[in-house]
């Protein structure tokens, strides 16, 4: 399933475009994916960085109570931070923390799928353009062309994650579990 996603995004001349639809016909599956390991097995394995973004995006677009319209960037990214709420409430057995866990993990995940997207290696570099277009730009050694939303200063950052914390602390009261110390770390 993850190889024939993966591929169904590369064949379009517009992978951003495919991926788009794509992540748009799975996304009411996901969210009907009862258990967390689930979820994570299925993110964790997909083979499309592209796609992953977007199925995260539409996550924590969900999870907002006032949507944003910023493109996929470190800004929309930080907006999430900022303005999503705990994950999948309909999992009443679930503790709110391992809710909080779960967001901070999908959190990291969209992070780093975004940052393969936009600045890993060069073979990943231009995943928003068609295959053909994309061994051109590695031929031509083009870096890839960052948005505005993309450049954001480190009190940004340390706001963003203070606000975050702000937050998990009047739910989660003091101390926090190792496990999200552990991904407020690695987030940031």
């Amino acid at each position: 399933l993850q190889r024939m996603l993966s591929i169904s995004v590369e064949v379009d001349k517009s992978p951003n475009c495919s991926s788009c639809k794509i992540a748009d016909v799975i996304f009411p599956f996901i969210l009907n994916i009862p258990l967390r390991s689930q979820r994570e097995a299925f993110l964790n394995t997909m083979e499309s960085h592209l796609l992953r973004c977007k199925l995260l995006e539409l996550l924590f677009q969900h999870s907002c109570d006032v949507p944003t319209t910023l493109p996929l960037s470190l800004s929309k990214i930080l907006y999430f931070v900022s303005h999503s709420s705990v994950l999948l409430q309909y999992q009443d057995e679930t503790a709110t923390w391992q809710r909080w866990d779960e967001m901070l993990q999908y959190l990291s995940l969209l992070l780093m799928s975004y940052q393969n997207v936009i600045l890993a290696f060069p073979l990943a570099e231009h995943l928003r353009s068609s295959l053909n277009d994309r061994m051109d730009l590695i031929i031509q050694k083009a870096k890839p062309k960052l948005q505005d939303s993309d450049d954001i200063s480190h009190l940004d950052i340390q706001l963003k994650i203070e606000d975050f914390i702000s937050r998990m602390q009047q739910i989660l009261g003091q101390p926090f579990p190792l496990q999200i110390m552990e991904k407020l770390c690695m987030l940031r």
